[in-house]
């Protein structure tokens, strides 16, 4: 287990580190959670790192495993349909309120983000790709709320094996679907934002659900 600490602000609390490590993947689902071995890796006592476990349990983010300790979570399927939906309603406001106030730099960047997607069919890379867009969407939303319900809901996300990516259909339809979404905003039309940022959620689950029946 490595949580990539080197580079990371000097700043950052035991439970931020955390959180980042298992949105990378460093710490996947079903990863054993010792204190002692966190606290060795991020150089620092045990009381805090005991904190943050306690912080990640009541995020949902932890569980007790079979043996004592902590696991980092696993998603099941009542909770996949339970995010899907709380992420469809997100995403949709959150490129709607884009579409009114996202700035022209902000635009541009959007349309090159998508741009530099065209072509490409690594999975890793796109599933990477697809997240910083999302992200940039959320902030140009200039809503802190909605950015902050976003990134929270997306460590959520990140305890999903796999990415849709890993299907090749889903990389055309995908890429189709983030062409609506930035034109809509582009063009200031909420209403087509939040229609095709719903959409492309929805997809995005549709494809989920025929991975988890595999």
């Amino acid at each position: 287990m490595d949580l990539k600490i080197d580079g990371e602000p000097e700043k950052s609390s035991p439970l931020e580190l955390l959180l980042k490590a298992i949105e990378r993947g460093d710490l996947p689902p079903g990863t054993r959670l010792r204190e002692t071995d966190l606290a060795s890796q991020l150089g620092i006592s045990r009381t805090p790192v005991r904190e943050a476990l306690y912080r990640l349990h009541a995020m949902g983010l932890a569980d007790h495993g079979s043996q004592r300790g902590l696991v980092v979570a696993q998603i099941s399927y009542d909770q996949t349909r339970q995010l899907f939906a709380v992420r469809e309603g997100l995403e949709g406001m959150a490129t709607r309120l884009a579409a009114q106030h996202a700035s022209g730099h902000e635009i541009d960047v959007m349309k090159q983000m998508v741009k530099n997607d065209i072509g490409v069919t690594d999975a890793a890379r796109l599933s990477e790709t697809n997240k910083q867009l999302h992200r940039y969407i959320a902030n140009a939303s200039h809503n802190q709320y909605m950015i902050d319900a976003l990134n929270n809901l997306r460590i959520h996300l990140s305890l999903l094996p796999a990415s849709t990516y890993a299907l090749p259909q889903r990389i055309k339809s995908a890429q189709q679907e983030h062409e609506e979404i930035v034109a809509a905003i582009a063009k200031g039309d909420g209403d087509a934002a939040e229609a095709a940022a719903r959409r492309h959620v929805a997809n995005g689950y549709r494809i989920r659900l025929e991975m988890m029946r595999v």
